[in-house]
């Protein structure tokens, strides 16, 4: 085993946001985005010791992101950066179905991410590697780097996790499959969420859903459920754990927090299905404010919301 020199490590492409605040809707708040560094973010605000990597453009969108990485505690010493292409942006509506996502990333430096970039002393010193399906899909060479980052990982035995995250703009369900199915028997921890994985398969219910995750490879599945919350299953046990009410406002980046939430949990020794009611309730109160980041709690703040049950201001 490694020695955790970090508990995650993640690669993938993070991104500057702006969110537009309900109201008039000519207001934009300007934050920060990106599923893998959102998680590594919402990790190291919980503690545990991170680190990223990825390119970044040589440009004020760029800087802005290693200020951020280095205000939120994350290594970033081996992100790299493109002095011929641009660091991705995205902006982020909402109505009466939830946001939306709106993204100016082609040709963006993290999709020139290469195989032979990847950081190995880095990976190898992590106890998890995270990576996701956007870190497959902004680009065949960047698809390339995360396969490369996941086969060191495992001859490291750096556990690794995996959250499809599909996004139909930037790929089909079919080419979202096959990248996964690229993956799954080498990932530790699969999370992905229902509506991923009902555009993937086709399957409603949830644990016809774990079992196909199982299927393929993952020995440890935790399906997140939205608003239900979450179903865990490992060594054939599965938990069912309820969401924690809150005062929802924005739900952009909830999904990354808990999968970040409940990685550390795993790293510091607890049970799948402790960690998962941690992760719930660190997702719910990331839903609390504007923005992938902004919102991500603290340690205190989970703790202390998982002693009520619920949030005092919720309904």
């Amino acid at each position: 085993m490694p020695d955790g020199a970090f508990d995650l490590v993640a690669i993938g492409e993070p991104l500057v946001e702006f969110n537009q605040a309900r109201g008039d809707g000519r207001t934009w708040l300007q934050g920060f985005g990106g599923d893998t560094s959102n998680t590594v973010i919402a990790a190291s605000r919980l503690g545990a010791r991170t680190a990223y990597f990825t390119r970044i453009g040589d440009d004020a969108f760029g800087r802005l992101l290693l200020e951020l990485w280095r205000r939120e505690g994350v290594d970033a010493g081996t992100v790299q950066t493109d002095a011929s292409a641009p660091t991705g942006i995205y902006f982020v509506t909402h109505g009466p179905h939830g946001h939306a996502f709106s993204y100016r990333r082609d040709g963006s430096a993290a999709s020139r991410m290469r195989a032979h970039d990847v950081p190995e002393p880095l990976i190898r010193s992590a106890r998890f590697l995270h990576v996701s399906g956007i870190s497959q899909a902004i680009g065949a060479s960047a698809r390339d780097a995360v396969r490369h980052a996941v086969r060191v990982a495992r001859q490291a035995g750096v556990r690794v996790a995996y959250d499809p995250n599909l996004r139909p703009a930037l790929w089909t369900p079919a080419q979202a499959a096959e990248a996964l199915d690229e993956i799954m028997e080498q990932v530790d921890v699969f999370l992905p969420g229902l509506e991923d994985l009902r555009a993937l398969t086709g399957i409603d219910d949830p644990h016809r859903l774990v079992d196909w995750c199982h299927a393929r490879g993952a020995p440890t599945v935790v399906l997140k459920l939205g608003a239900r919350g979450a179903l865990a299953s490992v060594g054939g046990v599965r938990t069912l754990v309820d969401a924690f009410p809150v005062r929802a406002v924005d739900a952009t980046g909830a999904g990354d927090c808990f999968d970040a939430a409940l990685l550390v949990r795993l790293g510091a020794g607890d049970g799948l299905a402790d960690a998962t009611r941690f992760a719930c309730a660190a997702a719910a109160l990331s839903t609390r404010g504007y923005g992938a980041v902004d919102p991500l709690p603290g340690l205190d703040d989970v703790t202390a919301l998982i002693a009520r049950g619920a949030d005092p201001v919720a309904g």
